[in-house]
């Protein structure tokens, strides 16, 4: 019996789980946001708060322990740099779950993790950068047509001009003024 176990094995053994979830928290902290399994997402978000709540003290036994789970220098100095002090003034819930639905080959749920501070800053700038590139187009109703209308309709349009009937002769090119 697994009575007070609380590791999730992921089918892995213990040296290869702890390789993914490292890597997923490297992921993580390089992208800031990363779509994965739910089971994944979930045995992730513990060891990614540790990583922040490492990074919140700064000091260096602290950076050294990230690093020796980690593996990677430049991911821990962006976790120290840039991740640590967006959530400084949090006390915790450093990252959030977005359940996104199965996944279209093995029907295996899946979500997105992302920091929560990093999310805020995302949506904040994306919309007025969407609304200066796009200008608002018209859309114009089409009533349905029956036959009152339709008759209106005709009566109201103009009558179609006739094309001109094309020259053969080209215009001359302008002469450029003798001085």
């Amino acid at each position: 019996m697994r009575h007070r176990k609380k590791t999730v094995k992921l089918g892995r053994s213990q040296a290869h789980r702890d390789s993914l979830l490292a890597n997923q928290v490297c992921s993580l902290i390089e992208h800031r946001r990363i779509k994965t399994t739910l089971a994944k997402a979930k045995a992730t978000k513990p060891l990614a708060e540790k990583m922040v709540t490492l990074g919140k003290k700064g000091d260096l036994h602290s950076r050294r322990i990230a690093i020796s789970y980690l593996k990677h220098k430049d991911i821990v100095k962006k976790l120290f740099t840039e991740i640590a002090p967006a959530s400084a003034d949090r006390k915790g819930g450093y990252t959030r779950i977005t359940k996104l639905g199965a996944r279209q080959s093995d029907s295996a749920p899946m979500a997105y993790l992302e920091w929560v501070d990093y999310a805020l800053e995302v949506n904040t700038e994306e919309p007025a950068a969407e609304v200066a590139e796009k200008p608002a187009k018209e859309k114009k109703t089409k009533a349905p047509k029956t036959a009152e209308s339709s008759a209106e309709g005709e009566a109201e349009k103009p009558a179609k001009k006739p094309k001109a009937a094309k020259t053969e002769e080209a215009p001359e090119p302008e002469k450029p003024a003798a001085e």
